[in-house]
């Protein structure tokens, strides 16, 4: 961390390098920084810069005592992602997710080209989250009570609850937060989902089972979620050509941007994705693919998914693309051309 007051003193490795006269990667080939003696960094430990208090290092340099930097911890400390992280009991994972609350970005500091918060605006933070107190009850949320923790929120402070114990229940979740069984069902199937298939995407030998055994999952409690893995998957190998169809759409000058296809997994059984067309010179208001059939058009652009899993019918602005599952771009654009 870098301590309450010495920010103007950090230094990077350019700046080091720079100070011997020499380029960055000389200066790291060399690795001077790792002498004996030479003062250790005050980034965090596995940090991807590094960052030092000058003082100590013109110190070294210099060959004189290397001053010890301030012991005690102040509420004017500078902490990075992996500090702030570990002040609230939550992965760096998580951190990613909370940092983007008000209450922290406006707190944020760059030093060194890293991203640094103070140890009370964290504190803070910490103290104020929803949910905090809904601990105490072992309840869950009284009937006829409506969720304590705003929607938006549910998944980023279910997922602190999950990295504190894989093995957490719905209902420990509903007792937590304050929220609804279902809601807490539902936010920790999805994040489970999301883990087991970036496991499964790292090691693609293994079925979501055993990812699922490897993250501490109990086998009881993932069935759903190992579904949805699946599920989850399949969405990200189609994504590179659903971005390529939006892509294209683009360029004919039917969607105002080349963003891709909303994503949905209704059921959590199926891929289904929606394109909106939001030029006046469109074709269709909407565009839906699913992985079952392949592209449609659909009548609307403010609903243009279906509830259920039987497919729409054709007429009143629906018809279904030929060309199979995932035609080339181009056919797709030629199927839609007037």
């Amino acid at each position: 961390m870098i301590r309450a007051g010495r920010h103007h003193l950090v230094r990077t490795l350019a700046d080091l390098a720079a100070q011997h006269g020499v380029g960055i990667d000389r200066y790291t080939r060399l690795k001077p920084y790792e002498a004996e003696g030479f003062p250790a960094p005050v980034s965090s430990e596995g940090a991807r810069t590094r960052l030092y208090d000058g003082e100590q290092v013109d110190a070294y340099l210099l060959g004189k005592p290397v001053p010890p930097l301030p012991a005690k911890g102040d509420d004017d400390d500078l902490l990075d992602r992996r500090e702030c992280a570990a002040v609230i009991g939550v992965s760096p994972r998580s951190w990613d997710t909370y940092k983007h609350d008000p209450a922290l970005t406006g707190a944020r500091v760059e030093v060194g080209g890293v991203d640094h918060w103070p140890r009370g605006a964290v504190k803070a933070f910490q103290d104020s989250r929803p949910g905090r107190a809904a601990s105490a009850t072992a309840g869950g949320r009284p009937r006829h009570v409506g969720d304590q923790v705003p929607r938006d929120q549910v998944p980023e402070l279910t997922a602190e609850l999950l990295d504190a114990d894989p093995a957490i229940s719905a209902a420990t979740v509903t007792a937590q937060l304050g929220v609804h069984r279902d809601t807490a069902q539902d936010a920790l199937t999805r994040l489970r989902a999301d883990r087991i298939a970036d496991r499964i995407a790292d090691d693609p030998a293994l079925t979501p089972a055993q990812a699922a055994a490897a993250l501490g999952y109990p086998a009881g409690q993932v069935r759903r979620a190992a579904a949805r893995a699946e599920t989850v998957l399949r969405a990200r190998r189609a994504a590179p050509y659903l971005h390529d169809v939006a892509t294209a759409l683009h360029r004919a000058g039917w969607t105002t941007t080349a963003a891709a296809p909303d994503v949905q997994f209704p059921g959590d059984d199926r891929v289904v994705a929606a394109l909106v067309l939001d030029s006046d010179r469109a074709p269709a208001p909407a565009l839906v693919w699913d992985e079952r059939y392949g592209w449609r058009t659909a009548a609307s652009r403010r609903h243009p998914l279906t509830k259920g899993a039987a497919l729409p019918s054709e007429g009143g602005g629906v018809r279904y693309l030929a060309g199979g599952i995932t035609p080339p771009p181009a056919d797709v654009v030629a199927a839609l051309t007037p």
